[in-house]
């Protein structure tokens, strides 16, 4: 009998630092970093820039444990950020901010960074969530990365949270995917035969001394280089703490649905990654508005159908891994609509009342502060 997966859970998230007088970017001073570390040990360290602060929860066996150690990061970066007149953003574009103004943390991870991407890392003022799923055999990773691929672009539809840049509403939902998408080694991940190609794969660009191990490797979706999970990185930041969870629980009950047919003798169709990255385009562009392409049925089935058909596909999945409510309240998500729809809803709310652009995007940036803590 086939030994079923831990389906573990583990969550990243990158926050954006803001001052909170006037919502600017901040820079976070050496102290806040080592008064979070001394709260929070190895759960939390700098990103990149500087005005970044990552964090992690530790290895959860199910959503409530992740709630309960997400919940602690986030009050615990709110409140020290609070000290030094700083307050966390879940956001994965500033709306307003220049990456030109920015500086990166002085560490050799990342000052190898900014030597080997030049200026496509100094335009890095972008900030996601990852969340990984424990699957213990190294083939079965392959196995279900290859036909979770499918569902990317639905989870990038939920959490798109990156409409502006710069001050310009850029039209799309998941801005930060652009910028990302010019970094190597990242996009829809290949489809692969096993564990090993996959090692062979990427050794051999290691051996050329292009990059030093696998975390290099940025694929929307991937075997993990520290952890046996499989690991997604295409979400965008959730402002809000709840939807963030419920985003993490539909990414476990996909991977333990996938994992049942599996056992069964069955699979889900793997379709080609120009397909895929057809719906990926329109979850980037749209988010959960314009829907996505059923390719079985060959046509444009809206974002409400497709949810209807998702949460039926994951009911026993979610009622054993004990997550029902967190999958329930994906509907929140779509009434309310995602980080990329509120935003637009604050920007245009204040746009009529002020007919100032300046106060839009503050109140845009205040509403942040405000998710970031609401369900805390």
């Amino acid at each position: 009998m086939t030994t079923e997966p831990s389906f573990t859970m583990g969550i990243e998230e990158e926050y954006l630092l803001v001052h909170t007088d006037g919502g600017e970017l901040a820079e976070a001073p050496q102290a806040l970093m080592d008064d979070c570390v001394a709260k929070l040990g190895s759960q939390v360290s700098p990103e990149f820039l500087r005005c970044q602060v990552e964090v992690g929860t530790g290895v959860c066996a199910t959503i409530g444990e992740a709630r309960d150690d997400l919940r602690r990061l986030r009050t615990s970066v709110a409140e020290i950020a609070g000290r030094y007149g700083m307050a966390p953003l879940a956001v994965s574009c500033h709306p307003t901010a220049d990456w030109k103004d920015q500086t990166h943390t002085d560490k050799d991870r990342y000052n190898t960074l900014e030597h080997d991407l030049a200026g496509v890392a100094r335009r890095l003022l972008i900030s996601g969530m990852h969340v990984h799923i424990g699957l213990e055999n190294n083939d079965m990773r392959i196995d279900l990365m290859n036909q979770f691929s499918y569902f990317l672009p639905h989870l990038l539809a939920f959490s798109a949270s990156s409409p502006f840049w710069q001050g310009l509403d850029t039209g799309l939902s998941s801005y930060r995917l652009t910028i990302f998408d010019n970094l190597p080694r990242t996009g829809l991940p290949p489809r692969l035969s096993g564990y090993g190609e996959f090692q062979r794969s990427v050794q051999a660009i290691i051996d050329t001394g292009a990059i030093e191990d696998e975390t290099k490797i940025w694929w929307d979706l991937r075997p993990s280089g520290r952890f046996p999970t499989l690991e997604t990185r295409i979400c965008d930041n959730s402002p809000r703490m709840e939807h963030a969870l419920s985003i993490a629980a539909l990414t476990q009950c996909l991977m333990r649905m996938l994992w049942r047919l599996r056992v069964k003798n069955q699979r889900w169709r793997i379709y080609e990654a120009f397909l895929v990255g057809e719906n990926r385009w329109r979850a980037q562009r749209y988010g959960m508005s314009a829907g996505l392409i059923d390719f079985g049925r060959g046509e444009v089935v809206p974002f409400a159908e497709l949810l209807d058909e998702i949460l039926e596909l994951v009911g026993e999945d979610a009622e054993a891994l004990k997550c029902s409510a967190e999958i329930e309240n994906l509907r929140d998500i779509l009434d309310r609509g995602n980080g990329a729809d509120r935003q637009r809803a604050v920007r245009s709310a204040e746009l009529k009342s002020s007919r100032d652009e300046t106060r839009a995007m503050q109140a845009v940036v205040r509403n942040l502060i405000d998710e970031f803590t609401v369900d805390l």
